[in-house]
């Protein structure tokens, strides 16, 4: 079996989507850092996307840049994937760590992130009537990196397909409950803040008063 760099086990994670991630199993390699990188660069992505995508194709609704929701689109679903897998793979037995999760889930992303870059530069060289190049590499760019985490979950817990299959809608159910719960818990957060806010302001003008 070969022996790569870091960097370069990514190209071979991507181009090989059957025994990429296996061989990146056997030979115990990938790289935190390296996966961090790929979470940034998707973060990236999104804002291009959001923000300099062509004008003639798109045009943001919003006037001022709020870099929360591309947080949230981008670490904060990454992250509930990471650990919803985890948890839910924890229980049907899977042998992936955390770690290689997180680095198998974000190499698998690479696709994705390439054309999205890819589709803001074109955005701005091509005319209407040639958007449906765009549509096609969005859609290859997109499936490529589903297959991939396909194969990196199989590979990483070492399940059968239909068990794969079972474990990636639990983990979906399971990150929709979380993102459930944060939302409730920043509501709730908000909350408290607006309270002591409300109780200081009283306090501070019956001081004045």
């Amino acid at each position: 079996m070969m022996d790569l760099r870091p960097a370069e086990w990514v190209k071979h994670a991507v181009t090989h989507p059957v025994e990429g991630f296996e061989d990146m199993r056997w030979k115990k390699s990938g790289s935190l850092k390296i996966a961090f990188l790929i979470v940034g660069l998707l973060f990236l992505s999104e804002i291009a996307y959001g923000r300099m995508y062509g004008f003639q194709f798109y045009v943001p609704y919003d006037k001022v840049f709020n870099i929360v929701p591309y947080i949230v689109q981008t670490v904060v679903i990454f992250a509930a994937w990471v650990i919803g897998n985890w948890s839910i793979c924890t229980l049907l037995d899977g042998e992936g760590t955390m770690r290689n999760i997180c680095i198998y889930s974000a190499y698998a992303l690479v696709p994705y992130i390439a054309q999205r870059f890819l589709n803001v530069i074109l955005s701005h060289f091509l005319i209407r009537d040639e958007f449906v190049f765009m549509q096609a590499i969005k859609i290859i760019g997109t499936g490529w990196t589903i297959i991939l985490l396909f194969s990196a979950i199989k590979s990483v817990h070492q399940y059968s397909f239909g068990k794969t299959v079972f474990a990636i809608i639990l983990t979906i159910a399971a990150m929709l409950i979380m993102l459930f719960l944060l939302v409730l818990f920043m509501s709730l957060i908000q909350q408290v803040y607006i309270f002591i806010s409300t109780i200081y302001t009283e306090i501070s003008y019956r001081l004045r008063v």
